[in-house]
């Protein structure tokens, strides 16, 4: 059964070229951590999809209610509607984000021309992560009614201060639907987990191009869990170390890095298409990408 969320869609759509990106938040998070990437995309002439997850931007409950097959019915959703604009698509996103973008090529892959993965996680196993998270990853969704939570810790997926002080605030208040949840429902990692059980087995299926992000001290996910990616997809992976962020990269520090590497991909994924988007509309495109860098 598919979860409709009773609160306003935070999706956010900026419209552009003909080359698009479909970027996906995380786990219990909400659009606004794609935005600054989203509008670094946006400003270089792509058109840009942040879609919001179902059960998410809301309550716990309505997020411990929802599965991951709704959460990619989202997704499905939100590329559809992509695709009525664009000839060529990235899918992208942060975290889980990144899985179920993976998910959509396996499932899509004439429709999916590029993957970007900002800091992708098979498994929260960070360095901050408590010493129990490493059992949850065995749980799966059951008829038991867990309500057991893991509650966010500091440094919260950011090494900017600055940046990590006005996300905690805004989780610890009673609007979800800024920054997110302060904690992730124990129900809601099983279902991350049987995702993760839907995408790992089958990495090598996806023969599209991808650009992998990972902070080497992510708190969250390991590097590792990059590493894996970078080993066992199918196609090529371009990967990039960030040195100076924590998990959340679209945020953090090196978030204009992160800009910067995304746009260059959407410029390859555009040429190498260029069938699909003719002569016209990739200089077009390109005339755009050069005026926003300068």
């Amino acid at each position: 059964m598919s979860i409709s969320d009773d609160t306003r869609d935070r999706s956010t759509f900026h419209l552009g070229s003909r080359v698009g990106f479909l970027l996906i938040h995380g786990m219990g998070g909400t659009p606004v951590e794609m935005r600054y990437v989203a509008n670094g995309l946006a400003a270089a002439g792509f058109t840009v999809s942040c879609c919001q997850l179902a059960g998410h931007c809301s309550t716990a409950e309505r997020l411990i209610a929802s599965t991951w097959r709704d959460w990619y019915a989202s997704v499905e959703a939100a590329h559809d509607e992509l695709r009525k604009h664009c000839d060529v698509i990235i899918a992208g996103g942060l975290s889980m984000g990144g899985i179920l973008a993976a998910n959509l090529a396996l499932n899509r892959p004439d429709e999916v021309h590029g993957l970007a993965f900002y800091a992708p996680t098979l498994r929260f196993n960070g360095w901050a992560m408590p010493w129990y998270s490493q059992i949850l990853r065995f749980i799966r969704p059951s008829r038991l009614k867990v309500s057991m939570t893991l509650s966010e810790r500091e440094p919260y997926g950011l090494k900017d201060e600055r940046i990590r002080g006005i996300v905690v605030q805004s989780m610890q208040g009673k609007d979800s639907s800024e920054a997110g949840l302060f904690c992730w429902p124990v129900r809601s990692l099983s279902e991350f987990n049987a995702l993760c059980d839907q995408v790992r087995p089958r990495l090598g299926q996806i023969k599209t191009p991808a650009l992998i992000l990972h902070p080497r001290e992510d708190d969250l996910a390991d590097i590792d869990n990059a590493f894996h990616l970078q080993r066992h997809l199918g196609g090529r992976v371009d990967m990039v170390v960030l040195e100076d962020s924590y998990h959340i990269v679209t945020l953090d520090r090196q978030r204009q890095v992160v800009v910067e590497r995304s746009v260059a991909f959407g410029n390859e994924r555009a040429r190498a298409h260029a069938g699909l988007l003719g002569a016209a509309s990739l200089r077009r495109s390109e005339t755009r990408t050069a005026a926003a860098a300068e």
